[in-house]
């Protein structure tokens, strides 16, 4: 029996795995696929209070080797939902079950796809959701980076540093990204940034040749010639598994205030996963240590 099962292995659950350890839990964490959660995709890590420049990864690991360092466990394995019997939680798993007394659901948030034709088929041959796992792969190529928020922007300043060309497409005029970036990336030569614009195609032979442009102002339609196509156009959260235990919204978030609470008593959410305004590394951070916290004074 755990004091604490914590759903999700990135920043906010690892926090709070730390922060419920030190306060003398039994902790469990149980998590599906990456240690460190999406951080630890990033190459650079410069705006985390009290660290100049770091790497995701090493960023990740830190906080794995704390949690561990205090004893807290880890299950690689997916939950596929989530049972209260009356105060205890049994958390299922594709391969087990796991019992506490109460649940952090910290499970983050996934690609979302850009819906354009051939995405799917090139999937892995010249599609790609993730710059810091494939952009060496596209060395002294042409790509293109789908997106305009801050994840886009460095994606396609990870990628400039490689590639021959980035075309970074926007179906917007303006970014929601970081200023810094962006003006960064307008000062490169072999950066093209292309507002007002669509992907409405992706296509090619056995890997990605190109994708047809449609500008949503003209319409003008134009196919550019390229190698690999990056996509990063938002996020969505994997939640689906607790819908029918904890309330929520309309796209899929678990609703907690930031005292982490859901609407099942003894569940809590904490990081991207849940209804928050500002979804960025110290706000999931901040959302562990509560979530923790507020763990402790519902077992006491």
């Amino acid at each position: 029996m755990y004091d604490v099962i914590i759903i999700g292995a990135g920043t906010a659950g690892l926090t709070a795995a730390i922060y419920s350890a030190r306060a003398g839990k039994r902790v469990i964490v149980i998590e599906g696929s990456t240690i460190g959660g999406q951080i630890a995709t990033s190459p650079r890590v410069e705006n985390y209070p009290g660290i100049m420049q770091i790497s995701g990864m090493e960023f990740s690991d830190r906080l794995f080797e704390q949690a561990t360092a205090l004893g807290v466990e880890l299950e690689i394995d997916t939950v596929v939902g989530i049972t209260d019997n009356g105060g205890i939680k049994t958390v299922t798993t594709e391969y087990g079950s796991f019992e506490g007394k109460a649940v952090i659901i910290a499970t983050g948030v996934k690609h979302r796809k850009l819906g354009a034709n051939g995405e799917d088929k090139y999937s892995g041959r010249g599609v790609s959701y993730c710059a810091i796992c494939d952009g060496a792969f596209y060395k002294d190529k042409t790509v293109a980076v789908i997106g305009g928020g801050s994840s886009a922007l460095i994606s396609a300043d990870l990628l400039s540093d490689g590639c021959e060309k980035v075309y970074l497409i926007h179906r917007r005029s303006e970014f929601r990204g970081e200023e810094k970036i962006l003006s960064g990336l307008r000062a490169k030569a072999n950066v093209e940034i292309v507002c007002d614009t669509v992907v409405d195609e992706i296509f090619g032979d056995e890997k990605v040749t190109g994708v047809t442009l449609r500008n949503v102002s003209t319409e003008k339609i134009k196919n550019v010639s390229l190698d690999g196509v990056f996509v990063s156009v938002g996020q969505t959260p994997e939640n689906a598994a607790f819908s029918s235990l904890v309330e929520l919204d309309e796209y899929g978030y678990i609703v907690a205030g930031e005292d982490t609470k859901t609407s099942s008593e003894g569940i809590f959410a904490a990081g991207d996963c849940r209804t928050k305004a500002i979804r960025q590394l110290t706000t999931a951070a901040a959302d562990g240590a509560v979530a923790a916290l507020a763990v402790c004074d519902y077992l006491r």
